[in-house]
């Protein structure tokens, strides 16, 4: 069997501080790999990055300049983490046998790569990596990712428990991805979806080497939260079964109060009726917010934005020459590039 070209998928944003370390430790994996013969020649490392406002992007373009393995992909604004990884992914296949996905800060155990491509080899399509405990993280990120992974399964949502976006897909299975034409994508839901062959490798997750991360409480919040809306309709028919609830409720209090009443038993009462007040328009509000969240999630679909745009393609510049003309139009880009960052510099 051929070795199979292997692409390493690496999202970046504003990750300056960490990524020498990262490119040193990446090469080096793909080198023995390649010695090893479990990936071919033509493997590489496609660093996306992600608008950064950092020299994150002149550090990539200039190592894809001395370096054989290491390649680009600049785009030309933020887009997020997801859709981020969505493009090195998409632009990876064309070139890639195999892709492997994984975040610059290097939490992930790189070593289990070796595994993943076992499981390729025996034909899995799709191999997650898994974490084995959470006992680095804080007793609060612990609870709510429990909680998170409970919810979705409550919500019928199939997804790999305590895995997050290190894993490794099979060309065809980018391919199939491709075809998830929605703006709202979240990837540990859909790439399940896909149905391929799949297996799971288990890991400990690492320190970071540098650099802080991009994904604080805000920001992990958000993410789950638009991982549930935009996999079930689960939580607006919990917000139904509560107003059915309320009516109920104040049906019976209807009742029982009348029935004090007849007997002569009422009281002027000003905290009950507040209260009864503050709790059907609390009700309201929640509810008119997350059915406005699903309207915005329409709206987005039907505007058909792309999920993103590149400004800068090094891995595709980098095919195989094959004439003085392409030669030429790729020296001029690179030159003129330089000169780009040289003025940005200055």
């Amino acid at each position: 069997m051929m070795e199979p070209v292997l692409t390493i998928v690496v999202p970046c944003y504003n990750e300056e501080e960490v990524l020498p370390v990262t490119i040193f430790q990446l090469q080096n994996l793909l080198k023995e790999l390649i010695t090893d013969g479990f990936v071919s020649k033509q493997s590489k490392i496609l660093f996306v990055d992600d608008g950064s406002q950092d020299h994150t992007w002149e550090l990539i373009y200039k190592e894809g300049l001395r370096n054989e393995y290491v390649r680009g992909l600049k785009l030309s604004k933020n887009v997020g983490h997801q859709n981020a990884l969505l493009a090195g992914l998409f632009i990876a296949k064309d070139h890639s046998d195999c892709i492997v996905s994984i975040d610059a800060d290097l939490q992930d155990d790189i070593k289990v790569i070796r595994e993943f491509l076992l499981k390729f080899h025996e034909g899995y399509e799709i191999v997650y990596g898994v974490r084995k405990r959470r006992d680095t993280d804080t007793l609060f990120k612990r609870t709510t990712a429990l909680g998170f992974y409970k919810i979705m399964e409550k919500m019928g949502v199939d997804l790999v428990f305590n895995h997050a976006d290190f894993r490794l897909m099979s060309k065809r299975a980018v391919q199939e991805l491709e075809r998830f034409s929605e703006v709202n994508l979240f990837l540990r839901g859909i790439v399940p979806l896909l149905g391929f062959r799949s297996d799971v490798v288990y890991y400990d997750r690492l320190e970071r080497h540098a650099g802080e991360t991009k994904y604080p409480l805000t920001k992990m919040l958000a993410f789950a939260f638009e991982g549930i809306t935009s996999f079930s309709v689960s939580p607006i028919r919990i917000v139904l079964l509560l107003g059915f609830v309320s009516f109920f409720l104040s049906l019976f209090f209807g009742v029982y109060f009348l029935t004090l009443k007849f007997f002569g038993e009422t009281e002027t009462g000003w905290t009950s009726l507040i209260t009864s007040i503050w709790l059907i328009g609390g009700l309201q509000l929640i509810a008119i917010g997350l059915i406005g969240e699903y309207i915005g999630k329409i709206y987005k679909e039907s505007k058909r934005r792309p999920k993103y745009i590149v400004d800068i393609d090094s891995y595709s510049l980098s095919k195989p020459r094959n004439n003085i003309l392409n030669q030429t139009a790729e020296d001029e880009f690179y030159h003129l590039d330089l000169r780009q960052i040289s003025e940005t510099n200055h």
